[in-house]
């Protein structure tokens, strides 16, 4: 049916304005930001002497120069999110036994998380000299990783990239610069570093590539994003981009250089907002479906029916609705995917996130429990979509 001109002109500004609300309301992976260990800095650019490596970080340096193992066969993930915080003590053995006794057979372990610890002990230079991993969480990594593959289960590195207020703190060159030269921050106080410094992405790459080398099979990146807020954003800040690249186009080359440092040793995926899978722009995020999904061998959309607006997808209350929400954004992907294959090979498998938590800021809103998540996994998978993980932050999960 044909639209007139002001009935598509009227079409385009409510999308429009849907995408705003729903990516405005989008970070629900916040992780509580730990309190930092006091640690001197070094200025590395001024000549001064690099911290020597933890003592931990000593002993894995061995570990890590032997011959790398040959990359996992792919299978069909159904994993879950596990904080750095639950990888540890009896939380692990918790979700252990709940991997053994379900279909589940993936954990999405952080390496660098929101708040920018790496929570291992790192050998890297650049991670000692600016004290990233100063606070270990996870002191046993290697041998944790070990037991995973006894018991195979497939293990995800999740490395959190442009969001990075330890590293934009502890070199401010980095990190994103108002007009007025000041560090900038997100409406929550957060400080992101310049998703154009390639020296960003090579100290995100390392860590990736460090994490590859101690065995896990994958390797994926969240929050290769700018910030949402896109116009707002862009009107605030100046960025450091002297070639003149969108954004949609710095995000591609960062996960094209990850791709050929990482990708002959891990494979690789990476995180976007849900509404990727159904907007024909990169939402003023640099997340673009067809220039990530080139890069990469998964492409997680996240599928959190709280965090779409309401009347998205004509559901008057996505929340209340965990099946209709997640059947249409899969529809998309599919659609997109369908695209990109008849002019390239390579597309990246999608893996959607679901939503296992209860979004109690949303009204109205749902306690969520294994029906509701299962009801988004059955929704993918009569569209051929079998993989997923699952999201909660605290890793308490209701999937049985």
């Amino acid at each position: 049916m044909c639209l007139s001109t002001n009935m598509k002109r009227l079409s385009v500004i409510l999308f429009g304005c849907m995408v705003m609300q729903v990516v405005s309301g989008c970070s629900a992976k916040m992780d509580s930001i730990k309190n930092e260990v006091n640690r001197a800095e070094s200025l590395n650019e001024l000549g001064h002497k690099i911290p020597a490596p933890l003592p931990e970080a000593k002993a894995m340096k061995a570990e890590v120069s032997a011959a790398l193992p040959p990359k996992a066969a792919k299978q069909v993930v159904k994993g879950i999110y596990v904080s750095a915080w639950s990888a540890v003590g009896n939380k692990f053995e918790q979700l252990l036994t709940l991997v053994d006794q379900t279909d589940l057979n993936a954990m999405v372990i952080d390496v660098k998380n929101d708040s920018g610890q790496v929570t291992y002990a790192s050998t890297i230079p650049a991670v000692n000299e600016i004290g990233a991993n100063s606070n270990v969480i996870i002191q046993d990594l290697k041998a944790k990783l070990q037991r995973l593959k006894e018991k195979k289960i497939y293990s995800i590195a999740r490395v959190v990239v442009f969001k990075d207020p330890y590293l934009s703190k502890k070199k401010s060159n980095y990190a994103m610069q108002s007009s007025t030269g000041a560090v900038w921050k997100d409406n929550k106080g957060i400080a992101w570093v310049d998703p154009y410094k390639e020296a960003v992405w090579d100290y995100n790459i390392q860590i990736a590539k460090e994490a590859a080398q101690l065995g896990f099979d994958e390797i994926q990146f969240d929050y290769v994003r700018f910030p949402e807020n896109g116009r707002k954003v862009d009107r605030e800040v100046q960025f450091d981009n002297p070639n003149k690249l969108t954004k949609a186009q710095v995000i591609e080359a960062f996960l094209q250089r990850a791709k050929e440092q990482i990708g002959q040793q891990a494979y690789l995926s990476a995180d976007v907002f849900g509404l990727t899978t159904s907007s024909d722009n990169d939402m003023g995020i640099g997340q673009e479906w067809a220039g990530i999904s080139k890069q990469v061998n998964y492409i997680s959309p996240m599928l959190y029916p709280s965090h779409y607006s309401n009347g998205m997808y004509g559901v008057k209350n996505p929340d209340l609705q965990p099946y209709a929400i997640v059947s249409k954004a899969i529809s998309d992907a599919n659609g997109k995917n369908q695209q990109l294959k008849q002019v390239s090979n390579e597309v990246a498998e999608i893996r959607p996130w679901y939503q296992d938590f209860t979004a109690t800021w949303v009204k109205p809103h749902k306690t969520y429990r294994a029906a509701d998540v299962n009801e988004q996994i059955k929704a993918a998978k009569e569209q051929g979509v079998e993989q997923f993980l699952l999201w909660n932050s605290n890793s308490n999960y209701s999937y049985r």
